[in-house]
């Protein structure tokens, strides 16, 4: 019998003691949208990075991606990126990237430079730049489908 370990308002993930589910709750959920093309090349680059593993990327097309997430919907989860941190906390935008960055070590330098006052409102504008011309990043920067 599973055992709920966290509150369906923060991780609705069930926990039945295997080793591996100990490890998995351990990671960031990063939720991204697999439909985009842009986007799925970032997440492949980002996973490349993350020799430790601190990672689980989750394409908004798994059935558990809504769960992940709870009171969010598939329309907002594919406006922006979201990630749900080990202690269930869901974090967008520029601060879900602080947060990834903060978990991939070859990226903790941009972290900390997200956390200087004001840079992380420099870092949202420029989140919603990018999120909104994606698609025309993808084709001028040549991304493709892995």
């Amino acid at each position: 019998m599973a055992a709920r370990l966290f509150s369906k308002a923060t991780r609705p993930f069930e926990f039945s003691g295997t080793r591996g589910e100990i490890e998995e709750m351990k990671k960031t959920v990063v939720l991204y949208d697999d439909g985009c093309a842009f986007c799925t090349v970032q997440m492949r680059r980002l996973e490349r990075l993350d020799w430790r593993h601190a990672l689980l990327a989750m394409p908004l097309s798994a059935p558990e991606a809504l769960e992940a997430a709870p009171g969010l919907t598939r329309e907002g989860l594919t406006r922006e990126l979201h990630c749900v941190t080990p202690r269930g906390r869901v974090l967008t935008a520029a601060r879900a990237f602080r947060h990834l960055f903060s978990r991939v070590p070859l990226l903790t330098p941009l972290a900390l430079l997200m956390w200087v006052p004001g840079v992380i409102l420099v870092a949202e504008v420029v989140y919603r730049w990018v999120a909104a011309h994606r698609s025309w990043l993808s084709r001028v920067l040549g991304d493709s489908r892995p």
